[in-house]
């Protein structure tokens, strides 16, 4: 029989091996920060117009739009599902935001925001229902309501479309205007994800969101409410997109029938790559946008160093294969720590 003493030395090293995959897995969004770092330093060491202030805008305001759509991405997947339709979302609140106008030229733009948020609210609803009463799978869910949402929009514009000159500057001036040379959907979405920070760090309905993803089980026997919780998660994420969609027409000035269409892949692989585990129960807010801000640096990066658009694709599906093989291995790791821990411990 081997001796406590001995025990304890078995268990050292494993443990100590875990506590460095612990460690790579907090400082992910650093590592994604210096990832930046570098895309930007080799960039402009190539194109010193990388860096002009009307490229580093344009990177912020095309940020800035997954970024608002990451935070709810985040929030459904940090409970352990998935929601594909926000692209479809988007692209609906988009052309229902320009037809308002079409129709009343002077409507309020608060009116028009809340008629945003009521449609991705509406989507929202949905989705969380059939996910939590039906009990389907999200990814089977929102794969459905993607195409549903996006036959619905194709149907309603057709072939029309709405473009700038049909939208009132004060409207327009959301998606080009600046303040200190910072735009103004660059601030909406600082703001945005800080908010969204604070209330996934204080909010106890927050740390049920992780509770969930972590075990769903167990938080049922905790006494969480597992299915209300999923069904919020779901209805901010539509939330969110439907006032996104709104913001990308402010910036885009134009909106027809595909408008968002592939978004739903760029967030995924922004989210992913910001260190939230696509199988639930870890990430934060901050990282997903810091890893949409990644994305669109890259991409803007290729364009300036003449490179196909193609491999921005090719890159960013490699980014997020990357991006899950790692948090797989460091799960993998971490819990068989935390069990002999508790075991040492016990």
């Amino acid at each position: 029989m081997t001796t406590l003493a001995e025990e304890q030395k078995l268990i050292e090293p494993r443990a100590s091996s875990h506590v460095i995959a612990e460690l790579l897995l907090r400082f992910r969004e650093l590592g994604i920060v210096l990832a930046l770092v570098l895309v930007v330093g080799a960039t402009t060491i190539d194109n010193h117009r990388f860096l002009s202030l009307t490229n580093v805008q344009q990177i912020l305001s095309s940020a800035a739009i997954i970024a608002l759509l990451a935070i709810g991405e985040t929030i459904v997947m940090i409970t352990r599902n998935v929601d594909l339709s926000i692209g479809s979302v988007l692209g609906i609140s988009a052309y229902a935001t320009g037809l308002l106008y079409v129709h009343h030229p002077h409507v309020p733009l608060v009116v028009v925001f809340l008629v945003a948020l009521g449609i991705g609210v509406a989507c929202g609803i949905v989705n969380g229902l059939v996910v939590t009463v039906a009990r389907v799978p999200s990814l089977v869910v929102t794969l459905g309501t993607l195409y549903i949402i996006r036959g619905i929009d194709g149907a309603w514009a057709g072939g029309n479309q709405v473009n700038a000159s049909m939208l009132p500057n004060s409207f327009n001036k959301i998606g080009y205007g600046t303040f200190a040379g910072v735009p103004y959907l660059g601030i909406i979405a600082i703001v945005a994800v800080a908010i969204a920070t604070y209330a996934m760090r204080s909010f106890r309905t927050a740390r049920d969101l992780y509770a969930i993803g972590s075990d769903p089980a167990a938080a049922r026997l905790a006494g969480i409410p597992v299915g209300a919780r999923v069904f919020l998660a779901f209805v901010l994420s539509g939330a969110i997109a439907g006032i996104a969609g709104a913001v990308w027409l402010s910036y885009y000035a134009s909106v027809d029938a595909i408008a968002g269409v592939g978004y739903e892949f760029q967030v995924i692989t922004a989210v992913v790559i910001g260190g939230v585990a696509i199988f639930g129960g870890s990430g934060t807010v901050l990282g997903a946008a810091l890893g949409a801000l990644l994305l669109n640096a890259i991409n803007s990066a290729l364009v300036v160093v003449n490179v196909s658009s193609f491999w921005s694709q090719a890159l960013a599906g490699g980014l997020l294969v990357g991006a899950i093989a790692f948090d797989r291995l460091i799960a993998l790791r971490v819990a068989p720590a935390l069990r002999t821990r508790r075991r040492a411990r016990g």
